[in-house]
């Protein structure tokens, strides 16, 4: 079995989706390294024949091509897609990304080799540039302390960038898939304190750079999905952090929902009504200390 495997969840970006493909197939090493590249075709409304056609062009890279009935979703998609594949290191990708480093796939070979402090590696968060002028995406950086870490090599995190990591296939096993009741966002945050809690670590590193396509001015957040990035990251905190965190996220996070959306006062009561049901629903599983410590050493942001 070979090492390495692409995850490639995409939704009405087929040109975007066919870059990808190309920039790919011309990595160094990728027949040697590749098990398997796997794209899921979310239920996109776009015609994705341009793809589809180029991809039997390249019978050294083990193209996989899958349509999904409905969309899935970010979390659901991606655990689907990990169900269909064997490799033991997973590669997360946007769909409107490509890799600037040609031998990013040997880089990330020999980055999981590695021990931090005792625990093993379960994820490596890449390095994320803007396509259009190379300038860091910001918040794609695997820290809230950007100042601080913007010029880091590699460093210990408590999160990872959703669009632009890798991850080993037998930590998931173990600790649980992606979480299916986010549809979107914060999922990166679950996921990364099961798996501190069960004794690995999260490490950023620039030796494989991602170049994405969004724009530097960013994208306007829909009222509906920031609502969603309010609740999601309120449950996080409701279940593996300290019962203070979570009254300061939903706090916080209503603040920002309503900066962001001029004050929607209507999205902003039916995000409350979500929040304070999730005491209600949701299992209180306090973090352990050595995981708390972990989190405190690499300075990560709870409150909020």
């Amino acid at each position: 079995m070979k090492p390495l495997s692409f995850i490639i969840i995409t939704y009405n970006r087929p040109q975007e989706m066919l870059e990808l493909a190309k920039n790919i197939a011309g990595l160094e090493n990728a027949a040697e390294l590749l098990e398997e590249v796997i794209i899921l075709n979310n239920a996109s409304t776009s015609d994705y024949s341009g793809v589809k056609a180029y991809l039997e062009t390249q019978p050294n890279i083990p193209f996989r091509y899958l349509e999904s009935s409905s969309n899935l979703g970010v979390a659901r998609g991606r655990n689907h897609a990990i169900a269909q594949g064997s490799a033991p290191l997973i590669i997360m990708l946007d769909d409107d990304a490509e890799l600037q480093n040609a031998d990013c796939l040997r880089n990330l070979v020999q980055l999981f080799n590695i021990l931090d402090g005792g625990r093993p590696r379960a994820i490596v968060s890449f390095k994320v540039l803007y396509f259009e002028n190379l300038q860091m995406q910001k918040n794609a950086l695997p820290h809230k302390n950007y100042d601080a870490y913007k010029d880091k090599h590699e460093f210990l995190t408590y999160y990872f960038a959703g669009g632009a990591h890798a991850i080993r296939r037998p930590v998931l096993e173990k600790v649980g898939y992606y979480p299916e009741d986010f549809f979107y966002g914060m999922e990166e945050y679950d996921l990364g304190f099961r798996i501190l809690d069960a004794g690995y670590s999260i490490m950023y590193s620039d030796k494989v750079v991602m170049l994405h396509k969004e724009s530097p001015l960013g994208r306007t957040t829909k009222k509906e999905k920031l609502r969603m990035m309010w609740l999601n990251k309120s449950k996080v905190a409701w279940r593996y952090l300290p019962k203070r965190y979570f009254w300061s996220t939903a706090i916080l996070w209503s603040g920002e929902y309503l900066l962001k959306t001029g004050f929607d006062l209507s999205g902003w009561s039916k995000g409350w009504k979500d929040t304070l049901a999730i005491p209600g629903s949701e299992k209180h599983t306090p973090l352990n200390e050595n995981t708390m410590k972990y989190l405190h050493d690499t300075k990560a942001r709870l409150f909020y």
